[in-house]
């Protein structure tokens, strides 16, 4: 696979098919993380891990796992992950276990992760598949840490549990409420600013065809 490849893996992931502002998936914890970032870089970091190591065990057994079982074959190895990351985390950052509850276990439904496995690691080799895992967890973990950021300071008025704002809080924003109407305006912000890049893209594309046609096939044949 060429490195262009690699990067269109990684860009898909990240931005153009970004999981929780494009795609809407793993919902239930974007809006019941996001209170605060540090919840919220967990949760991501936690799917990340999860997210890209079923993707590279699936890939490598994806020949070997019957057809006719390959749903129950990937809860099963995703389900062992979180168990294993349960008891870490239990274990080693037991504040951050707490603090994430009973959404650590829920891993294990996430849609996200049962849907890379069933369209992209069941179907590819396992260096593309860990590629389509961080880039999947990556963007991932990055909308939930931007909600995470702006929910916190505006309901608490602090930045990664520092108080920044002594005094200021609208507590609204701290409420299931007040992270659909977070969630809903990221969303609608992120797909402005995809589609702006977009026309932007094609204007310059057709003004290159206009004036340099010969350019642009090099280009492209590249």
């Amino acid at each position: 696979m060429s490195k262009n490849k690699y990067g269109t893996i990684m860009m898909n992931g990240m931005i153009f098919n970004n999981p929780t502002f494009m795609l809407v998936l793993g919902t239930c914890p974007t809006l019941a993380m996001t209170t605060s970032a540090i919840s919220a870089f967990g949760m991501g970091v936690s799917v990340l891990i999860v997210l890209t190591l079923s993707n590279i065990i699936i890939s490598a057994l994806r020949k070997v796992i019957p057809n006719a079982v390959r749903i129950p074959s990937y809860i099963v190895v995703i389900a062992t992950l979180v168990t294993v990351l349960k008891l870490f985390l239990d274990k080693m950052i037991p504040s951050l276990y707490d603090m994430m509850g009973t959404f650590l276990p829920l891993i294990v439904v996430n849609c996200l992760i049962l849907g890379r496995a069933e369209a992209f690691a069941s179907k590819n080799g396992v260096i593309e598949s860990a590629l389509d895992g961080i880039a999947n967890g990556a963007g991932f973990t990055v909308a939930l840490v931007f909600m995470g950021i702006i929910r916190e300071f505006l309901g608490a008025g602090s930045f990664f549990g520092i108080e920044i704002l002594g005094g200021f809080e609208i507590s609204f924003f701290t409420t299931p409420m007040g992270a659909f109407i977070v969630y809903g305006l990221c969303i609608a912000g992120f797909v402005a600013v995809m589609e702006s890049v977009r026309r932007r893209s094609r204007i310059k594309k057709t003004k290159l065809l206009n004036d340099q046609p010969d350019l642009l096939e090099e280009k492209e044949a590249a």
